[in-house]
């Protein structure tokens, strides 16, 4: 058959690295595949290097694209976010008919996805935004996958999502319908958001051991290969232990040593941020770590406050005893864990107030299951988180959940006592106290908020509410300072 009578399964247009793994997964998986890119080279290089994986049908124009596709036809857009994405959309929507649908497995801001799903949703188009991750690895071999959009698309490109994710120790895909318009790309940014916490804070556990208990990078790497045998076992715990063992090969130094400390970012953990701040949403988890990324690319900002007085170093030198340096160790595991609880708790929190925003729905034990493997913050924990939701649908908040209640109220001692050192230390830790200082508002019968209620009534007159009695009042501060009704 010649690939001008073969009919393609589903099509990817953006051959990049994400685009061509993903393309080369379905193939993988059995479905023949169309595949595109504005230059037709590289459409040609991945037939010649990877066109014994599977069936591949090249196209060298979007309408021989179209053309090479069944009913409903299937398009899944892997270009830059923004206004390439719009420019390809709309080209291939000019050419699709109703019924067929357009996906977007880039990273694209969800607010994007909902102006997008509903334009298209009135030429007769199904929009589908998928959050997609796991990197090429990924992408290749089994993503973690939140896609959006009408549920009624999810009939027929479901089946396909499923058989190309990831897959859970129990043998569940990592994929389902998250929810209408923009929700499958909100997700995913809330992910990203919490990864970006997560990464700081085993940053932060990796500097404490280093400069506080005077471990060396290849030590760290067996902690961290220890821990990520019990509770902390996670993607990112793992290739921590992979990347502090790692020695330069060109100087013999460790790598760590010989990376320059300023910390790029592709923009979602600003997104989430920025979006948690107008659902009124606090994720100081996230915001604390964006900001210590942002902080350590200010080369000239450091370099005028490299002379700053810091603590005096500890008697004897900057290396723990044994004993102590283990006991210590034990401690940054404890408030590592708690601080990522309350990391996560605050992803989800935010999920919940966007599913309420924009009336999504949102299914929050489903979310969890759909991180259990596949994506970059895949962790053991995730199954109890999903079964936290599961066993509650209405569950406030994770930290309400009876067995992490239970473990942070074990582990908060610990946690003070790293905090503590991380101060005394001189040891920039905002991401574990940040946490801390979170718990303890949250468990606080009262807030300074009071105060800072009566400063603003003060100067602006903005009113307040009494803990006595029902109202809204207001103090004449510049007259006779009486208590009136607002």
């Amino acid at each position: 058959m010649s690939s001008a009578d073969r009919k393609a399964q589903i099509g990817v247009t953006g051959l990049a690295v994400m685009g061509r793994n993903l393309a080369r997964n379905f193939a993988r998986n059995g479905y023949t595949v169309a595949v595109h890119n504005r230059t037709y080279g590289r459409t040609r290089e991945l037939v010649e290097q990877f066109g014994g994986e599977g069936d591949f049908v090249p196209a060298a124009s979007s309408e021989e694209f179209v053309a090479a596709l069944e009913r409903p036809r299937r398009v899944l857009v892997m270009v830059k976010a923004g206004a390439p994405t719009d420019a390809v959309i709309e080209e291939f929507a000019a050419l699709l008919e109703p019924g067929d649908v357009i996906i977007d497995g880039g990273n694209a801001h969800f607010e994007d996805t909902r102006r997008r799903e509903a334009a298209l949703r009135e030429r007769g188009l199904h929009f589908v935004g998928a959050g997609v991750s796991g990197g090429e690895e990924g992408a290749l071999h089994g993503p973690s996958i939140m896609p959006g959009g009408p549920p009624e698309s999810y009939e027929s490109l479901g089946p396909m999502l499923e058989r190309i994710a990831a897959r859970a120790p129990d043998g569940t895909p990592c994929t389902a319908h998250v929810g209408p318009d923009g929700a499958g790309h909100f997700v995913k940014m809330v992910h990203n958001g919490i990864e970006y916490a997560d990464m700081q804070l085993i940053a932060e556990a990796y500097q404490l051991l280093r400069d506080v208990a005077g471990y060396s990078p290849a030590e760290i790497a067996d902690i961290f290969g220890r821990w990520n045998e019990g509770r902390l076992e996670s993607y990112l715990i793992e290739i921590t232990a992979e990347v502090l063992r790692h020695t330069d090969a060109a100087t013999g130094r460790p790598f760590v040593d010989v990376v320059a400390d300023r910390a790029e970012q592709k923009g979602t953990g600003r997104w989430t941020v920025q979006t948690a701040l107008g659902l009124g949403t606090p994720v100081p988890g996230i915001a604390e770590a964006v900001f210590a990324r942002s902080l350590s690319g200010h080369a000239e900002l450091r370099a005028a406050a490299a002379a700053l007085p810091g603590p005096q170093t500890r008697d004897g030198g900057g290396r723990m005893a044994p004993d102590e340096a283990a006991a210590f160790a034990e401690r940054v595991e404890r408030s590592l864990y708690a601080s990522k609880i309350i990391s996560y708790a605050q992803g989800w929190d935010m999920m919940r107030a966007g599913s309420e925003e924009y009336g999504w729905h949102l299914d929050l034990s489903a979310t969890a299951a759909i991180w259990r493997a596949g994506c970059i913050i895949r962790a053991g924990f995730l199954d109890r988180i999903r079964g936290a939701f599961t066993n509650d649908p209405w569950l406030p908040s994770l930290l309400a959940d009876p067995a992490f209640a239970k473990e942070l109220g074990e582990a908060q001692q610990a946690w003070r006592d790293v905090v503590a050192a991380a101060a005394a230390g001189g040891v920039p830790a905002p991401g574990m106290a940040g946490a801390l200082a979170y718990y303890d508002a949250l468990r606080s019968d009262r807030l300074p908020a009071a105060l800072l209620q009566g400063q603003r009534d003060f100067f602006g007159a903005h009113t307040y509410q009494r803990t006595d009695r029902e109202g809204t009042f207001h103090t004449l501060w510049a007259e006779d300072r009486s208590e009136v009704r607002a």
